[in-house]
């Protein structure tokens, strides 16, 4: 079968020390300080065979996530920008939909309480964690502590089978009713990064109010996901901070209310004026650029008048944040760190919300073929003119 892999070379950088769990020349928690001269094909992989509790499944959509575009990208030194877990050589691609083709016998399907039947429309989380650590037994899967990601340390989807644990899997079949053909793949390729933005906005955060003011920062695909998820949430006035002209406008789309360009308006002085006064109980930082955006967001939770406003942080970044003790203790605001989608019900929660209504389709800018996924993977490093692509199999 066709497989989309990513190599790279094991370099560390001078300050590098390996962790507990790194694994030496092959797996690290830490991918930018580490793995350097990225390069990206389209190979041929045998076709795997699932175990007893596992499905082999078809992949009928996969998307570009901006998370495989920085594994793919190096900086000045040669160094990929992503700076979280990966294990390389391996097959990029972490949202995707697909079919099963075999299961094995102990293959649950949560639907039906029954082994996957083959045809059955699936997606995937990407978190594959071991259930047994303590952050686990806690409740928190995706802090786990024998962690591994679906096309970040482990093979995943740009591929044209996968093999995934069922207890990571979920159906779909609903999407079908409200999606037609392969819209229902495409929609449910969304799930994961959508589950990326309500995990973030909902769970991390703790979630809003109906007539809470709420204010994101960065319109790329988990931005705009987590426009959608706020505003059906009950928010009064979604605020989204994005410069790009496209993406604002499929900001609205998404139910923004109010879209403020930073880089031609007083991002503070805006969202200030738009609340007329009262600031936001939540805001979503998804730039990766925290310099840029965190005085402003100071700037409005010192001013505003909301009082215990959250901050929640998605953007993956190797950069520090310019944070003020001060405004966040006077103002009894705080920071929430997110990572991933699983657990808490998010996952049906989100599959649910889409085929109740939540359209997240309009993210999809581009579809491409599984052999053009390279040239526009890399193209993404440059040009943001596109939200999401998919890739059709």
């Amino acid at each position: 079968m066709k497989a989309v892999v990513l190599h790279a070379d094991w370099q560390p950088r001078p300050d590098f020390k390996l962790g507990s769990k790194d694994i030496d020349g092959k797996l690290t928690y830490l991918g930018s300080r580490v793995w350097r001269n990225p390069r990206i094909q389209v190979e041929e992989k045998p076709i795997p065979k699932p175990g007893p509790t596992e499905a082999l499944i078809r992949v009928r959509a996969v998307g570009i996530c901006g998370s495989d575009v920085h594994m793919a990208q190096a900086d000045e030194d040669g160094y990929i920008l992503y700076p979280g877990l990966t294990a390389f050589p391996a097959t990029l691609g972490h949202e995707f939909a697909g079919e099963v083709v075999e299961a094995g016998p102990r293959a649950i399907n949560k639907r039906t309480r029954k082994p996957y039947e083959p045809g059955e429309a699936v997606c995937s989380e990407e978190m594959l964690w071991c259930g047994s650590c303590r952050p686990c037994a806690d409740g928190y899967p995706n802090q786990c502590e024998a962690l591994h990601e679906l096309g970040f340390s482990c093979d995943g989807a740009f591929a044209e089978y996968i093999v995934v644990d069922a207890r990571y899997l979920w159906s779909i079949e609903e999407l079908k009713e409200k999606y037609p053909g392969d819209d229902a793949f495409v929609a449910g390729a969304l799930v994961e990064p959508t589950s990326v933005a309500y995990t973030a906005v909902i769970d991390t955060a703790g979630g809003i109010r109906p007539g809470d003011n709420v204010v994101v920062c960065g319109g790329g695909p988990i931005g705009l996901a987590a426009v959608a998820v706020l505003k059906r949430a009950g928010a009064a006035k979604v605020i989204l901070s994005e410069p790009a002209q496209n993406r604002a406008e499929l900001g609205r789309k998404m139910g923004a209310d109010f879209v403020i360009n930073p880089l031609k308006e007083n991002f503070a002085e805006a969202v200030l004026d738009i609340t007329r006064g009262v600031g936001a109980r939540l805001f979503l930082e998804a730039t990766g650029l925290p310099a840029a955006v965190w005085p402003g967001i100071e700037q409005v939770i010192w001013e505003g008048k909301t009082i215990d406003a959250v901050v929640s942080i998605v953007a993956r970044a190797d950069a520090k944040i310019p944070l003020t003790g001060e405004v966040f203790q006077v103002r009894r605001a705080r920071v929430a760190g997110s990572q991933g989608h699983s657990g808490h019900g998010t996952f049906p929660r989100v599959i649910s919300s889409m085929a109740a209504g939540m359209d997240v389709l309009p993210l999809v800018t581009k579809r491409i073929t599984m052999d053009e996924a390279p040239e526009n993977i890399i193209m993404l490093q440059t040009d943001r003119s596109e939200c999401k692509i998919t890739c059709l199999m």
